[in-house]
């Protein structure tokens, strides 16, 4: 039998694969920050895996997909069902992205530490939104739901197993080796000739737009290794000849803690496609969509560290507008130095970041209770405070990936009403929870003070 985590690590192995033989630049990014983690970690020891082993670091993907409708996210939803991955956050790239990006996202990843630990596999997934009316008219909509309703993006037979290994947890090894095969040709890229004029029509609205409804299968649009340096690895793929996107994305690198998640990409590279004109013909074409974006994590934020973290974006727009001719990556590590704490200790003693707590074997055993509090606790010895890492997306972020890689800025009406999604909404579209991911990291730091306080005999709850 073959487990669901099995299952997870043996379909990111064979995506990557894939991936690799398609956009092969996306194996010099591999490579590349295989050499960056093996030098952090030859330089850094230890240090270099406090926010994940090196073999976890080293074998993390994380995979981005695009579908159409609702009932295309719920077959998505089924077949990472099927790989122990959970719909996690809600982004809307509609509101992060200034260029017209029509699409609402989760992610399906691991939630449990263990599982995570053993695999942790993550696709970044993203619907489009034809009932925006800022994106798409009457006409177009129309066109749009039709062609989007007439289409098969995963067989039958891919979906029954997949609910039969999400329902039972496992599969017999020979099925399990089927549900891979059709899982990894589901998101190959196509070679079935686009229709030209269909897909000029939404790609005058958005190449996002055209990337999902203009062709009759999905693909992945990108695939991402996880980096301990991300800035040396966009010096040594620029070094390599390999053009990256203007900037990394997230927060800035500074002197403090690592925090929450930052990205880069190589720009997306013409493909050739094979395009069918209006009389019947099909010519050699070529398109831009894919690309190779690879990620660094960091230390995931609470509520409150979050909310700061966005503001603080908003400040480093309004400094970098005052000041046109400042490099913006020193105005945004100005401001994080003035606005955020520069150790963990800090950030953990005013709740600004998640980390879970143990209890550290050699703590005062002279009979002296141990104090009251978490931070004093930490202070004094009791107990040792590890960062939980960042597994999920910042929407600012993501749009800032796909704008980077767009041809062109798109169309988008601001004079209309755009259509209300949440999480909410995707919950019941797809007819499973879409967890909040700060209820996930909570949970898990919650639980690490219980079993600490219990081993401390402290009565009640650490908090």
């Amino acid at each position: 039998m073959t487990s669901q985590w099995q299952l997870r690590a043996a379909f990111a192995a064979r995506l990557s694969d894939m991936y690799g033989r398609e956009v092969p630049a996306y194996t010099t990014l591999v490579d590349v920050s295989r050499e960056v983690n093996e030098d952090v970690l030859r330089a850094q020891g230890a240090d270099a895996e406090r926010l994940g082993s090196i073999s976890r670091v080293t074998a993390e993907r994380h995979g981005a997909i695009r579908v159409g409708t609702p009932q295309e996210m719920q077959q998505v939803a089924r077949i990472f069902g099927a790989l122990g991955m959970r719909p996690v956050g809600f982004y809307d790239l509609r509101e992060a992205a200034t260029s017209a990006v029509p699409v609402v996202s989760t992610a399906f990843r691991p939630v449990d530490g263990a599982e995570l630990a053993r695999n942790p596999f993550r696709v970044f997934t993203s619907m489009l939104t034809p009932a925006d009316p800022r994106f798409f008219d009457d006409d177009l909509r129309a066109r749009l739901t039709t062609f989007l309703a007439g289409r098969e993006l995963f067989p039958p037979e891919l979906l029954a197993l997949a609910d039969r290994a999400e329902a039972e947890g496992e599969l017999p090894d020979a099925d399990a080796e089927r549900f891979l095969q059709l899982a990894v040709q589901a998101f190959e890229l196509s070679t079935e000739p686009i229709d030209k004029a269909w897909y000029e029509t939404l790609e005058r609205v958005s190449a996002v737009a055209a990337d999902i409804g203009g062709v009759r299968s999905t693909h992945i649009n990108h695939l991402t290794p996880r980096v301990l340096d991300i800035d040396e690895l966009y010096r040594r793929m620029t070094g390599r000849g390999i053009e990256m996107i203007d900037a990394i994305q997230g927060p800035p690198r500074w002197q403090g803690p690592d925090l929450l998640l930052r990205q880069t990409s190589f720009r997306a590279l013409a493909e050739p496609r094979a395009m069918r004109g209006t009389d019947g013909s099909v010519v050699s074409g070529a398109l831009r969509v894919r690309f190779g974006e690879v990620e660094a994590r960091g230390i995931a934020l609470t509520r409150e560290g979050r909310a700061r973290y966005d503001r603080l974006l908003t400040l480093v727009d309004e400094q970098a507008a005052a000041r046109p001719t400042a490099d913006r990556a020193e105005v945004a590590r100005s401001v994080w130095a003035e606005h955020v704490p520069a150790t963990e200790h800090e950030l953990a003693a005013r709740q600004l970041a998640h980390f879970t707590y143990q209890v550290v074997q050699d703590r005062p055993q002279d009979g002296t209770r141990p104090p009251a509090g978490v931070t004093e606790l930490v202070r004094q010895g009791w107990l040792r405070a590890e960062p939980i890492v960042y597994e999920d997306f910042l929407p600012r972020s993501a749009a800032g990936i796909f704008q980077s890689n767009l041809t062109g800025e798109g169309s988008r009406n601001n004079d209309r009403a755009g259509t209300a999604y949440d999480i909410d909404w995707l919950s019941a579209a797809i007819d499973r929870e879409v967890l909040d991911p700060f209820d996930l990291y909570a949970r898990q730091q919650d639980l690490s003070l219980a079993k600490a306080a219990r081993a401390l005999e402290m009565p009640g709850a650490l908090g």
